[in-house]
């Protein structure tokens, strides 16, 4: 077995899978991705509503909780990140969401060259075969990512629709083209009626390639430096422990938690942090574990007919379902095919705001703390985010070993504007699902909250509101002047060698919307960089 590669990719989540698949299309270089979880081969992954299987329980998923959240009344959040080939990709709702054309823009104002959006487009249309906008020149086809329509939505998402249109948000074929504002059916990552996560684009289709390997139950416990250059990993698989050298880079793609926890426990980050930890400092870089945000997220569920075309726990709900295992097994067609979240808005929450700063996702079945709280009989929910959120926190380390959960503090609800804004947006979405369209099948709220009493509202979401599941910006990137930059534009470590981090950890600040896409963007482009060096 080789112990000595080219490139080293620790992490097979979204952007690593994307980096080994392209670097190792040059037949003359050798790249060994490394994961911690599991392959892929679950039903529960490939059945796109296996996701509610996967999204309340330690299955393929780290499952995290945050450290208590002082604006959500001391209550600790939770985080589920993919534990599996694939990483969050394979067990996330699917949707295919770029975020705005100004978010990329605001990235190379920040010193970022190379990171506007019309650097970054390319990518996401390389990244990309789509089969609806084949078209445009928003978007690609004959990339690896399939991007579809759902194949059996439900009604109800006419409904959600029209009550949009009757408060100002129109329907937008195609949010992720020329205008993000507006309502719309969400693309999906979907081929065939199954999911499609970037192991299944980038890595599957490629395990012939003698010179990819991908080794997965592998805990990277370290990164090996010889002086100022990263030099290989040790890794542990099933107790056996033993390192790999990397003749040119080694990059790390462990997400928002596990690439700063990485960096932090080889001696890489902010060094009273290491001290305190016993850890020996390579390279002292204050930003590590730094800057993480995420979107807030606050759901609101009202009950619904048992004949209506939602998802539900009943003698109707289990006939239904049962028919779907059949069709999905057939044709990839039915129920099975559904990511629950099905429509979606972005929309201005005041005439003068230029850009959407809210996000609405339209579920067609009841969602209580990320379905954890099971509720008989049918229902509908509608989530809405914060996309651009001012709440900054932070990845600490719980102890000097990587298998140990770091300690993730997203601070939500640090900065008021961030429950000022979400108040906003909960009233406007309570409006349009209490609008005419929905008379037919509304019935009463899960937790009722008055929609004129902001102070009610607000109590409400410090009670109830978490993550949308989008943690970024732990080692973001930006210039050295920079204090708190871990990265360059080119994806480098500041002040070492041969170490790159190209993730969603590097994003200075949050897309507005769903971070997979860009995740994805971003390993593109990355392992374009990484050729051209």
């Amino acid at each position: 077995m080789s112990t000595e590669f080219d490139y080293i990719v620790v992490g097979g989540g979204s952007a690593g899978c994307v980096v080994a698949s392209r670097l190792s299309e040059d037949p003359n270089v050798s790249v060994c991705l490394l994961e911690v979880g599991g392959p892929d081969k679950s039903i529960f992954i490939h059945a796109p509503a296996g996701v509610v299987a996967m999204l309340p329980i330690p299955f393929n998923n780290w499952a995290f909780k945050t450290v208590p959240q002082k604006g959500l009344n001391g209550r600790q959040g939770y985080q589920p990140r993919g534990k599996v080939l694939g990483g969050s990709s394979s067990i996330n709702a699917m949707l295919y969401v770029r975020g705005g054309r100004q978010d990329y823009d605001h990235w190379a104002e920040l010193g970022n060259t190379g990171w506007s959006y019309q650097d970054v487009l390319p990518y996401f249309k390389k990244a990309e075969h789509n089969e609806t906008h084949t078209d445009s020149e928003y978007h690609g086809t004959g990339g690896p990512q399939n991007v579809a329509e759902l194949r059996s939505p439900s009604a109800v998402n006419k409904m959600f629709l029209d009550a949009c249109a009757l408060h100002g948000i129109p329907y937008n074929p195609d949010y992720n083209g020329a205008e993000q504002f507006g309502a719309f059916m969400y693309q999906v990552f979907h081929k065939n009626g199954e999911r499609h996560s970037a192991a299944k684009a980038y890595i599957t289709p490629h395990l012939s390639r003698p010179n990819l390997s991908v080794k997965t139950n592998t805990v990277t416990t370290k990164i090996l430096f010889e002086g100022t250059r990263a030099v290989g990993v040790r890794i542990d698989q099933g107790g056996q422990v033993s390192e790999l050298r990397a003749r040119r880079e080694v990059i790390v793609s462990a997400g928002a938690f596990g690439s700063p926890q990485l960096l932090m426990a080889s001696g890489v980050g902010p060094a009273a942090e290491l001290q305190r930890h016993g850890i020996p400092v390579v390279h002292a870089l204050e930003g590590v574990g730094k800057n993480l945000h995420d979107h807030i997220d606050h759901v609101q569920t009202w009950r619904a007919p048992s004949n209506s075309e939602t998802f539900g726990v009943s003698a109707t709900g289990t006939v239904k379902v049962t028919k779907a295992i059949g069709e999905w097994k057939k044709k990839r067609t039915g129920l099975v095919t559904s990511t629950f979240a099905e429509s979606g808005a972005f929309f201005r929450s005041s005439p003068e705001v230029q850009t959407p700063d809210l996000q609405l996702v339209f579920v067609v079945g009841i969602v209580d703390d990320h379905s954890r709280k099971m509720h008989l009989g049918h229902g509908f929910s509608c989530h809405v985010d914060v996309i651009r959120p001012h709440s900054r926190g932070s990845v600490t380390l719980a102890g000097p070993d990587v298998r140990t959960a770091p300690l993730i503090d997203p601070n939500f609800l640090g900065d008021e504007r961030d429950l000022d804004l979400l108040v906003k947006g909960v009233q406007i979405q309570q409006t349009i699902i209490e609008s005419q369209p929905f008379d037919a099948i509304r019935g009463k709220m899960l937790y009722p909250v008055d929609k004129n009493d902001k102070a009610a509202i607000a109590a409400d979401i410090r009670r109830r509101a978490d993550t949308q599941y989008h943690p970024v910006g732990t080692c973001k990137m930006g210039p050295a002047s920079n204090p708190l930059a871990v990265v360059d534009a080119q994806l480098r470590v500041h002040g070492l060698q041969g170490l790159r981090v190209v993730d969603a950890s590097i994003m200075p600040t949050v897309c507005s919307g769903n971070t997979n896409a860009p995740t994805i963007m971003i390993g593109e482009k990355a392992a374009d960089l990484i050729r051209q060096a």
